[in-house]
C-alpha cells in the first residue's frame, strides 16, 4: 500500500471516529438533560381562603335590636355561629384571560322550622378579558362586586369593622351582581393597590381607576325581574405622598330600575321603582394613623310607615372609621372607631323596610401571625327599621362581639 493510500484510509478513521465522539457526546448530554414539561393551565391555578366564627351576644341589653343585613349572629335567636367559610379559586389561564371563583360554605337559608347554615353558595364567578398589551384595559364579565364604594369592595378578610356599614351595603345586597364592567388601571398604580392589600393595609384591591359597566339591578344570585339594567360609573386615585402616605379619593354613581321581591302591604300594587344614588370616597391608609369615610345620596323605594305604601323617597348616609396601625414584635395591632348614620329604605328587605340608623362601633383587632385574626368589637345602637308588619319600631342597645379569623 501506498503512502498516499494510507494516508486517505488515516484521514477517513479518524474523520469516523470524530463523528462518532461527537454522536455519542450529544446522547449522553441528551441522557443527563431533564425532559422539560409542558405548562398546563391547571398549574396556573392558585387555592386560598379564609374562616370566620363569630359570637355576638356578650354584654346584649336588647335582644330585639337585629340587624337584617348584616350579622344574623345579632338579638333572639342568634348564636356562636360561623359568619363566613370562603374558598377561592383563581388562575391567569392566559396573558389576556384570568378567572376568579369564590364559594362561601358557612350560607344559611330559612326553612319553615326556622335558619338552616351550612349551605353552599356561589359568591363571585368572572373572567377578565385584557384588551391591551399590559392588560391596563380589561373587561370583567359574570358574577362580581359591582364598583360602588370602597366598603363594598373591600374583601372582609380585610375589612376591621365587623359589618358593612347600612349607607352602601343598602345599595347592593351582598355587593354583587351579574354583569359586564370595562375597567382601567395604569400598570404603576396596579402594583399600588397590590401592595396595599399586601402590606395589611386594609385595601379593596384593584377595581379601577377608571370603571364603567352594566348589571341586571336585583344583585346576586336573584333572577333578573325585569328587562332594564343598571348602569355604573366610578372613578378614584391613590395618591402617594412623599412621606409614603397613601390617600385615595373617588367618586361613584349608579341607576336603573328595581323590581321588588318581597312585599307585604296591600297598599302598593306597584313593583318597580327608581334606584339611584351618588357616593363620594376618602380613605388615608393607616401609615400608622388611617381614617376611611363615605357618604352617598339618592331615590329608591322606601316604606312610609303613615300610609303604609311604597314609595320612592330620598335616602342618605355615610360613615367615619378613624384606626392605628401598631406593628409590635412582629405583632399587628389595630384599634378603631366608627360611626355610621342611615336613612332611607332597604329594597332588598320586606316592604323596602324604613331604616335609620345612628350606631357607633369600637373595637380592636390583634394578628399574632399573618394566617390568625383575633377581633373584639363593642356596637352601641339605635336602629329604627318599619314595615307593614312592625310599622314602629325603634330598638336601641349595646353588644360587644367577639371574631375569630384563618386566612389560608
Amino acid at each position: 500500500m501506498n503512502v498516499k493510500n494510507l494516508l486517505s484510509a488515516a484521514v477517513g478513521i479518524l474523520i469516523s471516529a470524530s463523528a462518532y465522539a461527537q454522536t455519542d457526546s450529544a446522547a449522553k448530554a441528551a441522557e443527563k438533560k431533564p425532559e422539560e414539561k409542558k405548562s398546563h393551565w391547571f398549574d396556573k391555578i392558585e387555592f386560598g381562603g379564609y374562616t370566620q366564627i363569630r359570637y355576638s351576644r356578650l354584654l346584649e341589653t336588647n335582644k330585639n335590636l337585629k340587624m337584617e343585613q348584616g350579622d344574623k349572629s345579632v338579638g333572639d335567636g342568634g348564636s356562636l355561629m360561623i359568619r363566613r367559610a370562603r374558598w377561592k379559586f383563581s388562575g391567569q389561564v392566559h396573558e389576556k384571560v384570568y378567572f376568579y371563583i369564590q364559594a362561601d360554605l358557612a350560607n344559611s337559608v330559612t326553612t319553615s322550622s326556622g335558619s338552616v347554615g351550612g349551605f353552599f353558595q356561589l359568591r363571585d364567578a368572572y373572567f377578565d378579558l385584557g384588551l391591551d398589551k399590559k392588560n391596563q384595559f380589561w373587561l370583567r364579565s359574570g358574577l362580581q362586586k359591582i364598583p360602588f364604594g370602597f366598603d363594598n369592595m373591600q374583601s372582609s378578610q380585610n375589612r376591621l369593622s365587623l359589618d358593612r356599614s347600612d349607607a352602601f351595603n343598602s345599595a347592593l345586597w351582598n355587593e354583587r351582581d351579574l354583569g359586564t364592567i370595562l375597567y382601567f388601571t395604569p400598570e404603576k398604580i396596579k402594583k399600588r393597590y397590590k401592595s396595599l392589600v399586601k402590606e395589611g393595609l386594609k385595601g379593596s384591591g384593584d377595581y379601577g381607576v377608571l370603571a364603567l359597566g352594566l348589571y341586571t339591578g336585583q344583585t346576586m344570585n336573584r333572577a333578573d325581574l325585569n328587562p332594564f339594567f343598571h348602569y355604573v360609573a366610578k372613578a378614584s386615585y391613590p395618591f402617594e405622598f412623599k412621606n409614603k402616605q397613601i390617600f385615595e379619593a373617588g367618586i361613584q354613581a349608579y341607576s336603573g330600575i328595581y323590581t321588588l321581591e318581597s312585599v307585604n302591604t296591600t297598599k302598593t300594587s306597584a313593583r318597580e321603582f327608581i334606584d339611584q344614588r351618588a357616593g363620594i370616597t376618602a380613605v388615608l391608609y393607616p401609615k400608622p394613623f388611617g381614617i376611611q369615610a363615605e357618604y352617598n345620596i339618592g331615590n329608591g323605594p322606601c316604606f312610609d310607615p303613615a300610609t303604609g305604601t311604597i314609595t320612592v323617597q330620598p335616602l342618605k348616609g355615610g360613615y367615619v372609621l378613624a384606626t392605628y396601625k401598631l406593628d409590635v414584635a412582629k405583632q399587628t395591632i389595630i384599634p378603631f372607631i366608627r360611626y355610621q348614620y342611615y336613612q332611607g329604605g332597604k329594597k332588598h328587605e320586606l316592604d323596602a323596610r324604613k331604616y335609620m340608623v345612628h350606631e357607633t362601633e369600637f373595637g380592636v383587632e390583634w394578628q399574632p401571625y399573618k394566617n390568625f385574626e383575633l377581633t373584639v368589637a363593642y356596637n352601641m345602637s339605635d336602629r329604627i327599621f318599619e314595615d307593614s308588619k312592625k310599622p314602629v319600631n325603634q330598638q336601641v342597645g349595646n353588644l360587644l362581639r367577639i371574631q375569630l379569623q384563618v386566612n389560608y
